[in-house]
């Protein structure tokens, strides 16, 4: 048997309350429910696109993943535009290194500006129009 926290959204054992409550931790509200309760919400993987909410009636219920805020979708949008910067560099060395080298063909001349000017495009994305971002397409050179 289970103590659920509607405003914790959390199952709290019954075998470890005199802990939490000498840890200050007991919630003041909350429902017994059983260990069916318990598994459909904590063992299993919640369904495509839902997370676990306290429900109206109090229990465990799967609600909407809400959708990410500004601030994350910056952070998304940076994380994005790191992982495409590294590799944008990642095949700008290689490249590079063939025209300093002197041994450079044509074609790798070609590339290495077309990676160098997609570069500078991602590097002029403003993360803070997360909505808003036009992502330069990548080079079509090997």
């Amino acid at each position: 048997m289970y103590f659920y926290s509607s405003k914790e959204n959390q199952f709290y054992p019954y075998e470890l309350k005199k802990d939490y409550i000498n840890a200050g931790s007991w919630p003041d509200d909350g429902i017994d429910v059983n260990d069916d309760v318990y598994s459909e919400f904590v063992s299993n993987i919640p369904p495509k696109g839902k997370v676990r909410i306290a429900g109206d009636d109090g229990l465990p219920a799967w609600g909407d993943i809400p959708p990410p805020t500004q601030e994350e979708r910056i952070r998304q949008a940076e994380a994005e535009k790191q992982q495409l910067m590294f590799r944008a560099r990642e095949k700008i060395a290689p490249l590079q290194d063939a025209v300093d080298l002197e041994i450079a063909t044509e074609a790798e001349r070609l590339a290495l500006n077309e990676w160098r000017k997609h570069r500078v495009m991602l590097n002029r994305i403003d993360c803070t129009m997360a909505l808003d971002i036009k992502w330069p397409k990548q080079p079509k050179t090997k």
